[in-house]
């Protein structure tokens, strides 16, 4: 009898997979209506059994979207996905399910469904992207190796790419050193680009994985980097920017990791270096903070030991007689707050963003505050 009911359990887990992997098929239902759908629904299997009139009342369906859902003849080619992951041993992530990546379930645009080959948790206690221009230089590679090789010790999970230049560099220290690693790519797991990577890669499953939100069918395509690059924003505590050229899609996915409120970095270069340009700029528009190595991110994200954390502690008594009016406010709200956000700081200060920031930078540098997770800041 309990062999009978496993395996009635199981038929019922492919199942949900089944029309999991179906709603991600339908014709003009992307991640926002189907989480839409879902939460209307119950499940992704109640959508396909819902009536064409109750689907229409759901708000963002509308009648033909309704009527294309209804309509849609997407079971066939769900269950040859659902038989590709499972001769492959690929896991379907669906966005209810516990394992999903929650940092990136807080993203609006989110994938509902992500397909995921390896070994480690998603949800690791501390994640960081690192990403960059494909070009590396010299530079790029000494800044990267030493970057990773000094974390090691921390036990974070490494994130990028799987692209040529900085992301690969980035995957390949952290197998190196023994950590974890995470590659998100822009096409199906059912090859790997460029085909330089695939050993990497292959290394890489077994100390980390691969995920992507395509389809085996889903050939690569640059269309898709952006989409690639919003989930390795989103699935970060911080992003590192090592190389970029002002136009490089590393650029790309550190504008998006702060419009996730996620914590971004950048490693500084010469002006007249084309592939630090990207990363200056990001620093001069306070996007990123500027970092010179390891140290500067773990203090940055308070990640530091307790004992770190208290150095200077009277020396930030004694600064606080002389606290500038703008700092002495900060202070102010911080100590009776506990903790606060740049906007929320921004509104009850009536600073502007850039000045606030350069304040609350001098007041970290002064050590009177520490800056948190997703743009937050409390006292020391």
């Amino acid at each position: 009898m309990a062999t009978l009911n496993k395996q009635v359990l199981s038929n019922s887990h492919s199942n949900e997979k089944l029309y999991q992997i179906a709603l991600t098929l339908l014709p003009n239902v992307g991640n926002v209506l189907a989480k839409n759908l879902i939460a209307y629904c119950g499940s992704a299997e109640n959508v396909f059994k819902t009536s064409k009139s109750k689907l229409e009342k759901i708000p963002g369906i509308g009648k033909g979207t309704a009527e294309g859902i209804s309509s849609a003849d997407v079971m066939k080619a769900a269950k040859e996905e659902l038989k590709f992951i499972g001769k492959y041993n690929i896991e379907p992530i669906f966005f209810t399910d516990k394992n999903y990546p929650f940092r990136l379930k807080e993203c609006s645009d989110s994938p509902v469904l992500l397909y995921y080959k390896g070994n480690t948790d998603l949800n690791a206690e501390k994640i960081v992207g690192v990403v960059g221009t494909r070009r590396i230089t010299d530079y790029g590679k000494e800044m990267t190796k030493k970057l990773i090789a000094d974390l090691a010790a921390q036990n974070i999970l490494i994130v990028s790419g799987l692209a040529y230049g900085v992301d690969t560099a980035a995957h390949n220290a952290a197998l190196e050193h023994n950590l974890q690693t995470v590659g998100v790519l822009g096409h199906g797991l059912n090859t790997i680009y460029p085909k330089q990577n695939k050993s990497t890669a292959t290394k890489m499953i077994a100390q980390g994985g691969l995920l992507s939100e395509y389809k085996s069918t889903d050939e690569m395509h640059p269309s898709n980097f952006p989409n690639r690059n919003r989930i390795v924003a989103g699935m970060c505590d911080a992003v590192v920017v090592v190389e970029s050229a002002i136009e490089g899609g590393a650029v790309i996915t550190a504008n998006t990791a702060f419009s996730y409120n996620r914590d971004v970095f950048a490693f500084p270069g010469k002006a007249n270096d084309r592939y630090s340009a990207g990363c200056n700029f990001l620093i001069k528009t306070f996007k990123a903070k500027m970092i010179e190595g390891a140290d500067d991110l773990l203090r940055e994200m308070n990640w530091v030991n307790k004992e770190q954390n208290t150095k200077g502690k009277k020396q930030q008594k004694q600064l606080l007689l002389t606290l500038a009016d703008e700092e002495q406010k900060i202070y102010n709200l911080l100590n009776e707050k506990t903790e606060l956000a740049i906007d929320e700081l921004a509104d009850a200060t009536q600073m502007n963003v850039s000045s606030l920031a350069a304040t609350l930078l001098e007041m970290e540098m002064n050590n009177i505050l520490v800056s948190l997770p997703g743009k937050r800041f409390k006292l020391i």
